[in-house]
């Protein structure tokens, strides 16, 4: 018996392409998730206060998933991905000429502009590679895709060691160090978007989409789900509260590792200079925990590896808040390996089966990324009252509502 290819011959140069977006949109949330210290210590904010930077991001996703959805349903894949190009350098670009300002609240806006750009390459990205080869394998196919963007993970924090080690103390320059790399990031992402107005790349038409994820397998006989509503298909439902679920507590852990190992109190404590290279280390675990689980899913069922994973997840986290050291530390990086394979397994079972309602439901599923502009700020307040070791613990019921998804919740029905 012959396994199914993971992708397709004649959609092998396409998959690379798209595969390239990934590691940009990786980029930058790498990079960004290192800011939140660097803005309580240049700033004086609280812990919820600097979590606006994750709600400006994540909130941009919430306000543009369904007008990128709309725009791509009107003019396809292609330009939507353009689109969201240069929604994302004009927002890099802006963060550095409005450097001088030296205003918190200006970087937000420019940065909700940047997060609109990364919504609109997600909502196309995400749903095209699964579409780019035989529907069997399209959860292993996103979450290969998905490595790319966990090894651009690694590389964002590293970026920003420039700006913890170059911001000036005197005022009306403390944010001159943001400048150099956001200007770069700009002209990188404006670069990529020109090449992608001179490529061809197929358009995946209805009928080609109705082939992929169009029906499902009864035993007897195939039957087309794609005409039932979307808010009728419990899997799709459950799915897009899981993604919240997800981003959520993916969101909060991340923001909040470099306070773990920085603050006061926490044992082991490091200099805040070097924490941009424990964020590194905790994406190079995502990253490899990508990878792995793309092979893995060959061998398992991918509904039972998330499954393990989350649930896994909920248990090290009380490891993580009761302060012992090396061993809360090891735990920490344990649950970025077994988050690494949730967001793309999640994906691809949610518009399982949707045919040509695929790019709607991914409009939605990429709203529901939302979970990371609403949640930083609550764990935040939880932090700044009790302590970061105690912050760690309000990401557990994501993780258990999770396990229920992958356990049960993903099963394709005709209604919720």
């Amino acid at each position: 018996m012959s396994h199914p290819k993971l992708i397709s011959k004649e959609y092998k140069l396409p998959y690379i392409f798209i595969t390239s977006l990934f590691f940009l949109w990786g980029l930058a949330h790498g990079m960004l998730d290192t800011l939140d210290k660097h803005f309580q210590q240049i700033l004086h904010l609280h812990k919820w206060q600097s979590s606006f930077i994750q709600f400006a991001l994540y909130g941009a996703y919430f306000s543009m998933a369904i007008p990128a959805g709309m725009f791509m349903r009107r003019y396809g894949y292609k330009k939507g991905i353009v689109l969201g190009l240069f929604l994302f350098a004009s927002g890099a670009l802006l963060i550095a000429a409005t450097a001088g300002f030296e205003s918190f609240w200006v970087f937000l806006t420019c940065l909700f502009l940047l997060g609109c750009g990364l919504a609109t390459l997600e909502t196309a990205a995400n749903p095209y590679t699964t579409k780019l080869g035989p529907r069997e394998t399209a959860e292993r196919r996103i979450n290969l895709s998905q490595s790319f963007n966990g090894l651009a993970w690694v590389l964002g924090p590293l970026i920003a060691l420039y700006i913890y080690n170059s911001t000036s103390e005197i005022e009306g320059e403390k944010f001159y160090s943001t400048i150099l790399p956001m200007l770069a990031i700009g002209l990188l992402v404006l670069s990529v978007a020109i090449v992608f107005m001179r490529l061809k790349l197929p358009e995946i038409s209805e009928e080609d989409e109705i082939h992929a994820h169009g029906f499902v397998e009864t035993g007897i006989e195939e039957k087309p789900t794609f005409h039932i509503p979307l808010k009728k298909q419990s899997h799709f439902v459950l799915g897009v509260i899981a993604q919240f679920s997800y981003v959520a507590a993916q969101t909060g852990i991340f923001s909040y590792l470099i306070n773990f190992v920085t603050d006061a109190g926490q044992h082991p404590r490091f200099d805040v200079k070097l924490a941009p290279y424990f964020l590194s280390i905790g994406f190079a675990l995502f990253m490899v925990g990508r990878m792995s689980g793309s092979y893995l899913m060959s061998l398992m069922k991918p509904t039972k590896l998330l499954a393990f994973c989350a649930i896994l997840g909920a248990l090290l986290l009380p490891i993580v808040s009761m302060k012992l050291g090396w061993i809360s530390l090891i735990s920490l990086y344990a649950v970025f390996f077994v988050m690494s394979i949730m967001f793309p397994t999640i994906f691809a079972l949610a518009i399982k089966d949707l045919g040509p309602q695929t790019k709607r439901a991914s409009s939605l599923l990429v709203m529901a990324i939302v979970g990371g502009a609403v949640f930083p700020p609550f764990m935040g307040l939880i932090a700044d009252k009790f302590g970061m070791s105690i912050g760690f613990l309000a990401p557990i019921p994501f993780f258990a509502f999770i396990a229920f998804y992958a356990i049960s919740g993903h099963k394709v029905k005709e209604s919720v």
